[in-house]
């Protein structure tokens, strides 16, 4: 017997009963939609999550002040401001391994813009900032350095910004008040959304670094001249970033003074770690995922096992009559195994079908990333034939051990 001839054979046998087929099919859709699902939002919140690392800059590590201690209780990341602008031209002297490094300061400040206000962060920065967070200008011109050492009262503004203090105008050349200080809006910056804490990364405004220590936070009792708040290290490859950690670690502990065995007042932050962590965490969670949805695979196979068992039965005197008529035990066996395959693997096409849509669905109603990967597709569609190869064996098997005579007279 050839397989076109016995494919056939099993659609007609599965047709008879089309609603028990049905049912039977339906734990396999169930599994193999719940796989296709599941790993899609797992897969696309990695892909998000990581794409908001990457959104921070390439190759770039972040240095911050450590926190400090208050009566033996330790205070707040970056309570303890040792970060200086001479630490920053320390670490730009090492050009080997440091494309840019560029210091900031940070403050919260109250936004005037006519009739609108908004509370936003305020950055002071220098030119080659923009370089090292990969960031550009939607609308406008970046500041130079000029402007910087002159404290020019400019800005550029991130769209969250724009959107609360100038919704229905262009803000380029209008004057806006920080903390009463009059700023000329002379850019747009071009939107990164969302940092992997959840942090809106737009609703910001960089202005020059000079201006902020000066202007912005001069009259500020605990900011000292030269202090810096972060500095951003753009590394000039990703294979150098571990090196470059340990020589900025071992520049800044010199700078600092600290003795061996004394802690760092200054943290760190690999993005380039952070970025491999998070996705290898996210990567085993997402499998985690796929294998809890695939138990309903595992039921939908036991379900096809029980049916063809009762099929074995219900057929008994078939199984006898082929027989008979001089159908070998291997023609049984197969005929029993195509009928359990076609079962899984048209369940397993109508459930990577629903899989899809149920992805779509919940990635527009819920506003959750979902990323479809052609892999999981065919992992899903070949895992449901295996489900129909191993659990239609036994049955199989058992319908090509039957006595013919004994078939016969089954009742």
């Amino acid at each position: 017997m050839n397989l076109s001839l016995t494919f056939i054979i099993a659609l007609k046998a599965l047709r008879v009963n089309a609603l028990r087929s049905v049912l039977t099919m339906l734990g396999v859709i169930i599994g193999v939609a719940a796989v296709i699902a599941l790993v899609s939002i797992g897969t696309g919140a990695q892909d998000k999550i990581v794409g908001q690392i990457e959104a921070l800059g390439s190759n770039l590590l972040i240095i911050t002040n450590a926190s400090s201690r208050n009566s033996g209780a330790r205070m707040g990341a970056g309570s303890k401001i040792s970060l200086t602008i001479k630490d920053v031209e320390a670490i730009a002297n090492e050009k080997q391994l440091i494309s840019e490094a560029s210091p900031t300061l940070h403050t919260k400040g109250q936004v005037i813009s006519g009739n609108f206000n908004w509370s936003t962060d305020i950055t002071g920065a220098y030119k080659n900032f923009f370089i090292a967070r990969d960031w550009s200008i939607a609308q406008g011109r970046m500041f130079n350095e000029i402007e910087n050492k002159s404290s020019a009262k400019i800005g550029i503004l991130g769209k969250t910004v724009v959107d609360n203090i100038s919704p229905n105008s262009n803000p380029l050349g209008t004057i806006i008040r920080i903390n009463r200080v009059p700023i000329k809006v002379i850019g747009v910056l071009e939107s990164k959304g969302q940092s992997a804490d959840g942090k809106d990364q737009d609703d910001i405004i960089i202005i020059p670094f000079q201006t902020v220590q000066k202007r912005i936070l001069g009259s500020n009792k605990r900011a000292r001249p030269n202090m810096v708040h972060v500095i951003w290290v753009k590394v000039i490859d990703s294979s150098v970033m571990n090196k470059a950690e340990s020589r900025i670690k071992e520049i800044l502990r010199k700078q600092h003074k600290i003795r061996q065995g004394k802690e760092d007042d200054f943290k760190i932050h690999n993005l380039e770690e952070i970025r491999d962590t998070v996705s290898q965490s996210i990567g085993i969670f997402t499998l985690l995922l796929g294998a809890v949805a695939s138990i309903a695979l595992v039921v939908g196979g036991i379900g096809i096992m029980n049916i063809m068992l009762v099929s074995v039965t219900e057929r008994t005197k078939e199984i006898g009559l082929r027989m008979a008529l001089g159908a070998k035990r291997k023609n049984i066996l197969m005929q029993f195994i195509v009928e359990s395959i076609t079962l899984s693997l048209i369940g397993g096409l109508i459930g990577i079908i629903f899989g899809i849509i149920v992805s779509y669905l919940i990635s527009k109603a819920a506003g959750w990333p979902t990323t479809i990967e052609v892999s999981s597709i065919v992992i899903a569609f070949f895992f449901s034939a295996a489900i129909g190869i191993i659990f239609g064996a036994y049955p199989a098997r058992k319908a090509s051990l039957l006595d013919p005579i004994d078939a016969l007279r089954f009742e």
